[in-house]
């Protein structure tokens, strides 16, 4: 199942994709972009995922990382499937926006991002609980 995140009558349309969706397209065809930070990454993250981190931590705050773009572009092709996610979807979101901007046309936001995959995957594969009872 697929949503789109935007009015229809534009025609940059962010398209949301369910876990499983994703799942199979990175299986296939498309490669995965996470969007967190290094940190976050670093704690666990989706099988040959690729880090770029979408907002930075400044003495200002939480910015854009002013490099993403040029990041991307050493990394992906503006033809490349590309599945964006971060830890629940908002960042994901924003950056796949700006990818749709700049050209990046085979670009899907993954719904509820690691968090949801994390669940997905508990899911499918649940952790054998041992008892020393």
């Amino acid at each position: 199942m697929t949503t789109k995140t935007s009015n229809s009558s534009q025609p940059d349309q962010v398209q949301t994709i369910e876990v499983t969706a994703a799942n199979d397209l990175i299986k296939s065809q498309c490669r995965f972009l996470d969007v967190r930070t290094l940190e976050e990454f670093a704690k666990g993250h989706i099988q040959d995922a690729i880090n770029i981190s979408y907002f930075l931590f400044t003495s200002k705050g939480k910015e854009v990382n002013p490099k993403f773009m040029e990041e991307v572009l050493k990394t992906f092709s503006k033809d490349d499937c590309i599945i964006v996610g971060c830890a629940s979807g908002a960042r994901s979101i924003r950056a796949s926006t700006d990818l749709l901007k700049y050209g990046f046309k085979n670009t899907k936001n993954m719904k509820g991002g690691y968090n949801a995959w994390i669940h997905h995957m508990n899911r499918l594969f649940p952790k054998k609980i041992k008892s020393d009872l």
